[in-house]
This record gives C-alpha cells, sequence and structure tokens, in this order.
C-alpha cells in the first residue's frame, strides 16, 4: 500500500475509530508522554509493556478484522515484534496518510501496513530491512476483452487513491476511478462497476485466487519492497526489528507467513 495522499474524511474516521476501539478490539496510543524503557536492548517504547504499532485497516491479507480481532500477514509480523521487546501488541487504526508521511508515528512505536520503502518516505521516517517484495498487476474480468494496460485505456479500471496504483495508471494514460481503500476497489471489481484494478499483487492476487472470472492480465516488476517504518534515527528500534525479521527469515516462519496469507498469489 503507497499512498501519496488521502481524504480528510477518512482522517476523521479513523481518529473517531481510535476513540472507539475498545468495541474494535484496538488500543489506541495513550499513557505517559515520556518513553518508557522496554525490557530488550534498551527500545524506547512511547507506552512502558507495549508495542504500539499504526496500521491502516482494512487492508486484506495484510491487516483486517476477523472475529473481533486484527489479523494478516502483517500482524503476524507485529506479534513477532511484540515478542521479541516482550510487550503486547497494540495496534492502532491510522489512516495511510499519517503513516506514509510519518506523521503516525508521533504516536506509535512503528508503522506496519504494506508501506513500500521509496527515497519520498525515506527522507520522514526511517525503514527496517524489507520484508516482502510487492510489485503490481493489472487484473481484470474475462469479459473484459483486456489483454494489456494498453487495451485498458478506456475502459473502467479502479486504483487505491494515492497509492503507487494510482501514480502508476495515471503515468500509463489511464484515467482511473480511485477508491479509498483497498476493500472498496476489489467490492468494485467484483460488483462489476468496473472492468480492471491496478495494483500491488499481494491484494489483487489474493482477492481473485479462488474465482475464475477474474485474470492477471499483466504484472509491472516495479521494484516495490515493503518495509516496516520507524521513527527517523530510532536506532536501537531498527536494529530489534530487523532482527526480528532475520529470525523469522532464518527459521522458515515469514516464509510461511507468505504462503498463509498469499497462497500462489505470493511473488
Amino acid at each position: 500500500m503507497q499512498p501519496m495522499s488521502s481524504a480528510t474524511a477518512k482522517l476523521a474516521a479513523k481518529a473517531a475509530a481510535i476513540l472507539a476501539v475498545g468495541a474494535l478490539s484496538l488500543t489506541a496510543c495513550g499513557g505517559s508522554s515520556t518513553p518508557a524503557a522496554s525490557s530488550a536492548g534498551g527500545v524506547q517504547l512511547i507506552n512502558a509493556g507495549k508495542l504500539t504499532v499504526c496500521s491502516d485497516v482494512p487492508y486484506e491479507p495484510f491487516e483486517f478484522q476477523k472475529d473481533g480481532k486484527i489479523v494478516g500477514f502483517d500482524m503476524d509480523i507485529a506479534a513477532e515484534v511484540a515478542k521479541d521487546l516482550k510487550a503486547e501488541l497494540s495496534v492502532v487504526d491510522s489512516s495511510f496518510e499519517a503513516i506514509e508521511t510519518g506523521t503516525a508515528l508521533t504516536g506509535c512505536d512503528v508503522s506496519i501496513s504494506s508501506v513500500s520503502i521509496t527515497d519520498t518516505r525515506k527522507a520522514v521516517m526511517d525503514f527496517s530491512d524489507p520484508y516482502l517484495n510487492d510489485d503490481l498487476t493489472l487484473v481484470a474480468t474475462e469479459a473484459s476483452g483486456i489483454t494489456n494496460i494498453d487495451g485498458a485505456k478506456g475502459k473502467k479500471v479502479g486504483v487505491q487513491q494515492a497509492t503507487t496504483g494510482a501514480q502508476y495508471a495515471k503515468d500509463k494514460g489511464l484515467d482511473a476511478q480511485q477508491f479509498e481503500d483497498t476493500g472498496l476497489l476489489v467490492q468494485a471489481l467484483k460488483a462489476g462497476t468496473i472492468d480492471a484494478a491496478l495494483g500491488n499483487q499481494s491484494v489483487l492476487g489474493y482477492a481473485i485466487k479462488d474465482d475464475s472470472k477474474y485474470k492477471r492480465v499483466e504484472n509491472y516488476a516495479t521494484g516495490e519492497k515493503l518495509g516496516i517504518a520507524i521513527k527517523k534515527g530510532n536506532t536501537a528500534m531498527a536494529d530489534q526489528v530487523n532482527s526480528t525479521l532475520k529470525r523469522l527469515t532464518d527459521d522458515g516462519s515469514l516464509k510461511k507467513y507468505e504462503t498463509t496469507w498469499f497462497g500462489e498469489a505470493a511473488k
């Protein structure tokens, strides 16, 4: 997920969601404004004993609600980071605009929300080592007649607003319809109100993998890599997060998570 701007309405909705976190099994940032040291490696946590993670929910299969809990690929990783910190995982539902601009990190220890590592973002936040390659794909209905991106011109193509997918569509001359989040984008595709969707392979591949009415038209090697966003200069947290990612890679857990959440759609 890679937005460059977002709607004010979503920011308000997310703020309201944070105030109502009890009903959603989310834990909002709170407690003292003075960071409290955790028990792992001298890492400073905003709330003592809790790893506070900002994430833009829902973004299935990375983070979404199921049976009253927030689950997904990113959440499995977040839980492991919290475990290594000997801390409780506390998830705050945030707008992606706040996450990708680094604003969310004023109230969260890290942001884990399918965030692509870009030079622009690296100017305002630090990143962990990459934990997933996630290029773009164009998916369409079999009936659409779309066989490549040029064939999508003049068709109803959807993108998630303010994402690299939206920018790629614009660069390729598509007048794409923008959706606030990927859930709405996938709903529109399956409802037939759009002919195709352009976005990350992980999410769109997952959305259509069991439905023969849809196909991947083309994949685009954009070199996107996902990382965990960390407040600029917080080297202790970066080192701890990278240590967890290395453990998950070395023991095969990260590959297991990929298989669990992406199946054959993983790239």
